[in-house]
């Protein structure tokens, strides 16, 4: 991977089949799924693949319980039958998960369970594991922590756990290896119009500020929260109003060590004192506790929680947990921004939902929206926007399903069927290309956390990293779990990077980050 060569790309005189604007789980998938099919790809990024929401999940694979209770059975349905294929594509970043819910009342066990006996009935084959109904004691064997009083048993059902932001890269160098030119830190900055139809597009190298228009025969907006900046400049093209799509809503999550929740089962509340969903997962040593739900009318690029989020997901652990978490325990704070979809109704829009979990619209000159959905469906979302741009004409018809049993770099040659990873960060999570990185200069020099300066070489010469930050935030996952811990690694990582790129690795930003990611709003 040469930055000089892939920006130098953008310059070609020709006209792709497809470009995508936003490099994030969608406009990832999407990408894979358009090379893979033939079509010639660019996909533009203007930060670091996976900066936004992507990153910022609760990583995990799931089937979505609570559509159970709504009688959505076939978004679950989808949603389980997409969990597999994840899990088969990236055994290396993917994986099985138990989850606990704990019974304080006594009809909380057999209600429960009675739902997620229907959930394994709709996997089948795809299930994980059955559905148990757990004692007492069984419960307290699962959660060693969970509050002991007035306990009276548990519901064990199983999920799936991912890195999120290693897999988007997976989608970024899969593309790639099929034909795709992925590029991030290159910011599109319009939309390009002939006779009221949508063209192309320009963008600008966000470090040489060097501009270029591509040409493209269907445009993709994929920019997540961000997809209706671009819908309003595709209307003030053609001289339409645009009604806004996206409602955001922020979920904040807060990472403690796993002494308050030891074991390898995660806890599940589904119904917490207001109505939300509390988590605590295991990740990569740490515990994520959230998340939140909670709408906002900005769209910034690094949003904070509000106070009263944060201390809702410390008061409602402590419910559960026999040592609630306090503000000093806390490791790191992250938000992501959910793009929900509000409903469309302008004259000359296809409205579509293609699910009731994301929407893809096509405006009038042929621009095609995608937002919405969540990680799980990625692949599935991927391929109704290219069939719709095929149904539309914007690209002719092909074969979908390519990328169903299509394996992502890094996965390839590891067995289906694999025994639970390690909770920790560590060679895994490169699966066949362990050993290429043991084998790079700086193998045996270990920076902090397991990080080696092999890895952060890796990362700058395959993986697309540009900054501190993207190595210690979404390469080596450290600012999500010890954000501390993350700032003082920053100059030794800074130097390492910039020794392969060139280029200022920006660690003085990343430390003011890694401080905003402990901050306790007063």
């Amino acid at each position: 991977m040469n930055r000089q060569h892939l920006v130098s790309q953008l310059a070609r005189t020709i006209t792709y089949d497809v470009a995508i604007i936003g490099g994030g789980a969608t406009g990832l998938g999407v990408a894979l799924d358009a090379a893979a099919r033939g079509f010639s790809v660019v996909l533009v990024e203007a930060h670091d693949f996976a900066k936004g929401t992507s990153s910022r999940a609760t990583k995990l694979v799931h089937g979505g319980v609570r559509y159970l209770a709504q009688g959505n059975i076939a978004l679950v349905r989808e949603a389980l039958h997409e969990r597999t294929t994840l899990l088969n594509n990236a055994p290396h970043l993917a994986q099985p998960l138990p989850f606990v819910m704990p019974s304080y009342r006594f009809w909380e066990t057999p209600f429960y369970g009675a739902g997620l006996k229907m959930y394994d009935a709709l996997a089948g084959k795809a299930g994980l594991g059955p559905t148990e109904f757990l004692s007492r004691e069984q419960t307290l064997a699962c959660l060693p922590t969970a509050l002991a009083k007035g306990l009276k048993g548990g519901v064990k059902y199983w999920d799936g756990q991912f890195d999120d932001a290693r897999l988007a890269l997976a989608l970024a160098r899969t593309a790639a290896s099929r034909g795709a030119l992925v590029v991030n830190y290159c910011a599109a900055t319009g939309l390009r119009h002939e006779s009221g139809k949508v063209v192309g597009l320009t963008c600008k190298d966000q470090e040489t500020g060097r501009a270029f228009d591509l040409s493209a025969r269907c445009v993709i907006n994929a920019a997540g929260v961000w997809v209706d900046q671009f819908r309003q400049k595709d209307g003030d093209a053609i001289g339409r109003p645009v009604k806004p799509m996206v409602a955001p809503s922020q979920g904040v999550h807060i990472v403690v060590d796993r002494e308050f929740l030891p074991g390898d089962h995660a806890l599940m509340v589904p119904k917490t004192a207001d109505g939300r969903v509390l988590f605590g997962v295991p990740w990569l040593g740490k515990i994520i506790l959230g998340t939140t739900d909670t709408p906002r009318n900005d769209l910034p690029e690094e949003p904070r929680p509000f106070k009263e989020e944060l201390e809702f997901i410390l008061q409602e652990s402590g419910r559960y947990l026999n040592r609630a978490p306090a503000r000093l325990d806390i490791r790191s704070m992250w938000v992501g921004l959910r793009p929900l979809v509000k409903p469309q109704g302008e004259d000359g829009d296809d409205t579509k939902g293609l699910s009731r979990e994301h929407t893809v619209l096509v405006s009038r000159s042929g621009l095609v929206t995608v937002t919405g959905g969540k990680w799980t469906t990625y692949r599935a979302m991927a391929e109704d926007v290219l069939d719709k741009c095929v149904e539309r004409g914007l690209l002719e018809r092909t074969r979908s399903g390519v990328t169903a049993d299509l394996r992502l770099i890094g996965g390839d040659g590891l067995p289906a069927k694999r025994p639970r990873i390690s909770d920790a960060q560590g060679p895994h999570s490169y699966g066949s290309e362990a050993a290429e990185v043991a084998a790079m200069t700086g193998a045996g020099r270990e920076l902090g956390a397991g990080l080696t300066e092999a890895m952060v070489r890796f990362a700058a010469q395959k993986e697309y990293a540009r900054t501190a930050e993207d190595v210690l935030a979404r390469r080596w996952r450290l600012l999500f779990l010890d954000a501390r811990l993350a700032g003082s690694l920053a100059a030794e990582v800074g130097a390492i990077l910039q020794q392969e790129t060139g280029v200022d690795p920006q660690v003085r930003a990343f430390q003011d980050l890694a401080r905003l990611y402990l901050a306790f709003p007063s």
